[in-house]
């Protein structure tokens, strides 16, 4: 049986996976900052992205992410290990990104899993460190490689 700080603790980390998701999908890059700690490591090389800190990455979706005419983060469960202060987790989502070609509008798909690190610090909990581990990328058009930071 979970205690209620347990089960305190996997709602918000619930919560901050899902932050993620809207602060991303509303362009709010700054938002980023209650989800991340500030010494965080992020890497998005798995599908195409960089790998670095929380303001390297800030600026890259800052300039990547308009590129796209619509993009939506859906997220599902979240299998979740918590010790003390600390947690990992593994997220899976998918990840429609509408783009342009031509007169043409087309679908990117997107099957990838969040691999976290999760913090307590003293105001909630944050994510230290993410991997994206890429399952599957479907109609990727060819003008979609890695973008330096």
């Amino acid at each position: 049986m979970l205690s209620l700080q347990q089960i305190s603790d996997r709602l918000e980390i619930q919560d901050l996976v899902a932050a993620y998701s809207a602060a991303v999908d509303s362009s709010d890059w700054d938002g980023l900052d209650a989800v991340f700690t500030p010494d965080a490591i992020i890497d998005y090389t798995e599908v195409g992205g960089p790998r670095g800190d929380l303001s390297t990455i800030k600026a890259y979706l800052a300039r990547v992410m308009p590129e796209f005419k619509s993009f939506q983060h859906m997220t599902g469960p979240t299998q979740l290990t918590i010790r003390n202060d600390g947690a990992t987790g593994r997220t899976i989502v998918f990840n429609p990104i509408v783009f342009s070609q031509g007169e043409n509008e087309h679908v990117l798909f997107v099957g990838l899993w969040y691999c976290d690190t999760f913090v307590r610090v003293e105001n909630g909990w944050r994510i230290r460190e993410r991997r994206e581990e890429r399952c599957y990328m479907h109609n990727m058009p060819g003008w979609f490689v890695q973008q330096p930071a």
